[in-house]
């Protein structure tokens, strides 16, 4: 079973992983209502209690589907804990004032798209709502105004942020009535950089778990083609026997789960086995200098 931890000293709890629905529609058929179900349940029988979502995800379709599982199953949604994300507006159907792609974390824009994501998922209120990216030309006393009054209504219960750099988590949270409580950011052996930029530095000061997205690189680990994915392959097949026979995509999860902020990962696939397989991450404890010999691998050469 997956455990659950405190994501901040004022936040909610969630399952050390998350199933996210990035892909969720992404099969060459679509999935019906009883294939997300059947994910979902499986989901709880392993622990994985939280759902990671976007309003843009499945270009605005995603939701839905969700949305469509839990109106099928009375009693389902308030076994998850439900993170959404808002903040990006692309030309389409749902966005028909869109031209070009933009972010757009107005006050205004948070607020109507919340409801929205409420409605779509046949819920009444967010465990979660996530800033999906820095608007570089809305204040932050905009932002956290929006954040502020969905919070106040009892629309969402907590407010984190993704893809946001130190400087700017700061500045949003010092708007904020109630403290962010989490930063979602990519972060695998294919993007370290989180490592070197002080977002996980700052988690970790805070007492705030971050959430990790793409901890396979967005499936590059498996890529023949990809230098530093061969690399880390082959490292992993002089470490699978000491951690239990664990797949390569279990060791990835496992060394992101590793670092001292203890980041919250984020589970992308749809397979039914790859769920399972993942979930086993949380037993494995890596050896320190086995994570070193894995950042050696993805690099292509000794630490500093």
């Amino acid at each position: 079973m997956t455990p659950q931890v405190l994501l901040s000293p004022k936040g909610p709890s969630v399952s050390e992983i998350v199933f996210g629905t990035w892909r969720l529609l992404d099969d060459d058929s679509r999935p019906s209502i009883k294939d997300t179900v059947e994910r979902l349940e499986l989901c709880l029988e392993l622990g994985i209690t939280t759902i990671d979502t976007a309003e843009i995800y499945g270009l605005y379709t995603v939701e839905a589907a969700l949305g469509s599982a839990f109106k099928a199953n009375p009693g389902l949604r308030d076994q998850f804990q439900i993170i959404s994300k808002c903040g990006i507006d692309v030309p389409s159907e749902e966005k028909n004032s869109a031209t070009l792609p933009h972010y757009n974390a107005r006050a205004d824009n948070l607020i109507r798209c919340t409801e929205k994501s409420l409605r779509l998922l046949n819920t009444d209120h967010l465990d979660i709502l996530l800033v999906h990216r820095p608007d570089w030309l809305t204040s932050a006393d905009n932002t956290g105004g929006g954040i502020n009054q969905l919070m106040a209504e009892g629309k969402i219960l907590h407010a984190g942020v993704s893809n946001y750099s130190p400087s700017q988590f700061d500045l949003l949270n010092d708007r904020l009535e109630q403290p962010l409580v989490t930063n979602q950011i990519e972060f695998s052996l294919l993007r370290t950089t989180p490592l070197d930029d002080g977002s996980l530095a700052q988690c970790e000061l805070h007492h705030i778990h971050p959430m990790a997205w793409s901890p396979l690189g967005g499936g590059r680990l498996f890529d023949s083609s990809n230098d530093a994915a061969t690399r880390i392959r082959k490292c992993m097949d002089g470490l699978r026997d000491k951690y239990d026979g664990a797949d390569d995509g279990t060791l990835a999860f496992a060394w992101v789960m590793a670092h001292p902020s203890k980041p919250i990962a984020i589970l992308g696939s749809n397979r039914l086995e790859r769920i399972r397989s993942t979930a086993r991450a949380t037993k494995i404890k890596l050896e320190h200098q086995d994570w070193y010999a894995l950042w050696e691998a993805a690099h292509g050469c000794p630490v500093p």
